[in-house]
């Protein structure tokens, strides 16, 4: 928790890549041999998404009169505490490979911090002995740590820099002594308790429903009937197969051309751009798609971005876009599940993903 009073923190952190882990057994010690497959969200370490989920699990048996606790609640925190822990590795048991800590709270304004917060822990918690810092991927006060901490993966030691046992003790702390966070109005002030700022209640809720509508599955596209499951198949069977700018068509993939904007050519490359693979797949129950990305998005029923991936179907198109009019410059296949099929770029091959956060501009039901 990033917040005690009025006191805002912006946490900084690099942002570049977290390797995936695996789930520990709820309420056990961590055991690297037993993972348990919890499914992919786009943007969202798999270890921390687990976390999320172990919270979910076991916040009944930290507060029993909860309702309505969901992992998406905990993830939407994290999101914007720490950008999920991002820079980095976790553990198998989730403890993080450096500690996060938020900036000093001398009242300096650095963070956005204008109010002095005397040190409590003599930096058992946050490394400082003279002023408080934030501490974790969920950001607590030491205080706050001090008195709520919880041991989420049974070690015997409740350690805000772990990613379990933060997570629990963030559920918990939503939770209160009681909440029923299925409400809009008490997940709200809960969120408000966690920092007492309309901006960062609004933050997080957004975080929140883009997370309950990925969802999560192993099993992505096993919905999946008729044309759409003929689609899915189609450009399954082509994983592996690599990326060739201008290349592929309703046949199968095909030398492409040069140059794509970052001057890589597919002319002596066999292979699929995004929308060559397209292309292909509808092909094979009878749809003939326009070559291009942009031109797919002005065909079948358009599903804007503003209903979020939780609108999409196995076997829609999914796009993506920049600028202000979202100009279309990627398609893929929704699986289901928060996941695509797609042919991404230059120097990569077909393959299954999440979908995309960045650029996310709605899709198409074709059939």
């Amino acid at each position: 928790m990033r917040k005690l009073g009025c006191v805002t923190i912006a946490l900084v952190l690099l942002l570049f890549g977290v390797p995936l882990g695996v789930i520990v057994v709820a309420g056990a010690k961590p055991k690297a041999s037993a993972p348990t497959l919890v499914g992919v969200v786009s943007g969202i370490p798999a270890r921390m998404l687990q976390a999320y989920r172990l919270a979910e699990e076991e916040i009944h048996k930290v507060v029993p009169g909860c309702k309505g606790m969901t992992w998406a609640m905990v993830a939407g925190i994290a999101k914007v505490e720490s950008n999920h822990a991002s820079g980095r590795s976790i553990a198998v048991d989730g403890t993080l490979s450096k500690p996060i800590y938020g900036v000093r709270l001398t009242g300096s304004g650095a963070g956005g911090n204008t109010t002095a917060f005397a040190d409590t822990d003599r930096g058992r918690y946050d490394g400082d002995a003279r002023a408080e810092r934030a501490v974790g991927p969920l950001q607590f006060m030491p205080a706050t740590w001090a008195a709520r901490g919880q041991d989420a993966d049974g070690d015997g030691k409740k350690d805000p820099q772990n990613a379990d046992d933060a997570a629990l003790t963030a559920a918990a702390y939503l939770c209160g002594k009681g909440r029923n966070l299925a409400d809009a109005g008490q997940l709200h002030a809960a969120l408000y308790s966690y920092n007492q700022s309309e901006a960062y209640v609004s933050d997080v809720t957004g975080w929140i429903t883009r997370y309950t509508q990925l969802g999560t599955s192993a099993d992505a596209g096993a919905g999946a009937t008729g044309g759409a499951k003929r689609v899915l198949e189609a450009a399954r069977s082509e994983q592996g197969v690599p990326y060739s700018w201008g290349g592929g068509n309703a046949s199968g993939p095909t030398r492409g051309i040069c140059c794509s904007p970052a001057g890589k050519s597919g002319a002596h490359i066999s292979g699929f751009d995004c929308s060559g693979l397209t292309q292909y797949a509808y092909a094979q129950v009878g749809v003939k798609l326009p070559r291009t990305a942009a031109a797919q998005a002005t065909v079948g029923k358009r599903i804007p971005a503003s209903r979020g991936p939780g609108a999409l179907r196995p076997g829609d198109l999914v796009f993506f876009g920049y600028g202000s009019d979202a100009t279309i410059y990627h398609v893929g296949i929704y699986v289901g599940s928060g996941q695509m099929l797609n042919a991404p770029r230059p120097g990569a091959s077909v393959r299954q993903e999440a979908v995309w956060q960045d650029g996310f501009a709605g899709g198409a039901r074709v059939i």
